[in-house]
């Protein structure tokens, strides 16, 4: 009964923190999937110097904490005269460092593709950006989706960090309803209960995309399929 009554006395607090976190999850999962696209581009480029630059990318965020890049969004910028409130600056900490890993992913995905793939791509006269865009991503995408599906599953999770900067997500909420009822317990069951509400719904669909592609091939050079 306890959980009911937490949930009729705050459950506006709890469905404000809530709709927070499934705001900021699809807001980053979204700038994450397309910066990390673009970086694991970079990463791929056939110009060193250009690559290079998608390599320190990958290297210097993968390597810092998330809280460390939160909190330079949030406290570091003010010098600058730049102060983004803490769902912004969330927002973007949690897009930066996703895509780091994500990029990752879709290299190795492109990785295992054969070279063929590019060297007919450049023989039918396309650019780099047609062969990735029309021929190498479509199947890099394929065969990483259960990492990228970790990896939303994670930023999901990974958003609980805007707690730390006053940011009123799921668990921010959480803990000032604990703080206010002393019924600790209770309080995070339910925050993790809402937070399942969000993650199984996401896992499943990546298994779905997964089952659904993986009914359809790609002919890959010399008839092999991916």
């Amino acid at each position: 009964m306890v959980y009911l009554d937490l949930l009729r006395e705050y459950g506006d607090l709890f469905w404000s923190g809530f709709r927070t976190t499934l705001g900021v999850s699809v807001v980053s999962l979204l700038g994450s999937l397309i910066l990390g696209t673009l970086i694991a581009g970079l990463r791929m480029f056939p110009y060193a110097p250009v690559a290079a630059v998608g390599r320190a990318y990958v290297e210097f965020v993968r390597n810092i904490p998330l809280l460390l890049i939160a909190f330079f969004f949030y406290f570091g910028l003010a010098p600058f005269h730049i102060n983004l409130d803490e769902i912004v600056a969330g927002t973007l900490a949690l897009t930066i460092y996703t895509a780091a890993f994500i990029a990752e992913a879709i290299r190795a995905g492109i990785h295992s593709l054969p070279k063929g793939q590019w060297e007919a791509g450049y023989a039918t006269g396309l650019s780099y950006a047609q062969i990735l865009r029309y021929v190498i991503l479509p199947q890099a995408f394929r065969l990483v989706l259960p990492p990228l599906g970790n990896q939303f599953v994670n930023l999901v999770k990974n958003s609980s960090i805007l707690s730390l900067i006053a940011g009123p997500e799921l668990l921010y909420q959480g803990e000032a309803i604990a703080n206010a009822t002393f019924k600790t317990l209770p309080v995070y069951t339910l925050v993790a209960a809402f937070y399942l509400l969000l993650t199984i719904p996401l896992s499943q669909f990546v298994r779905y995309l997964e089952k659904r592609l993986s009914g359809k091939e790609f002919v890959l050079e010399g008839g092999e399929a991916a």
